[in-house]
């Protein structure tokens, strides 16, 4: 059995799903109304539609003969929240980093600063 965060991840992989949920982000729709922007049949609407269940990112409800797809945001949340957990590793990571190539700079730095600087050298002359 797959994890949650790797089933979410599977899904948004595919730009089709990903324009999909940016759709149910409006409200609720139907297959017809989600396959209307793609040249994509009904039948490879509802496979993305599954895909996009069984991640726990929609849901599907009964309206009559319909089952309109429904946005499940929380489980956007659990994405959201796990990334940001990255992002703070990864600053606290640059910070010590950043810290550590200061020290080795302060180390390299000469106690006072050269009287002058050196000339560069000619470049020899051609002969003719």
């Amino acid at each position: 059995m797959t994890d949650t965060l790797s089933l979410t991840f599977a899904a948004l992989a595919d730009p089709t799903r990903r324009a999909i949920l940016e759709r149910l982000t409006r409200g609720d729709a139907s297959v017809s109304e989600l396959a209307r922007p793609f040249a994509l049949s009904q039948p490879a609407i509802s496979k993305h539609l599954k895909v996009l269940e069984t991640a726990g990112l929609i849901s599907r409800g009964r309206a009559a003969q319909s089952r309109p797809a429904h946005l499940e945001a929380q489980q956007l949340a659990l994405v959201t929240e796990w990334l940001e957990r990255c992002r703070r590793n990864w600053h606290e990571s640059f910070d010590k980093l950043d810290d550590y190539l200061k020290l080795l700079q302060a180390d390299n730095e000469p106690a006072t600063p050269p009287a002058h600087k050196p000339k560069k050298p000619k470049p020899p002359r051609r002969k003719k």
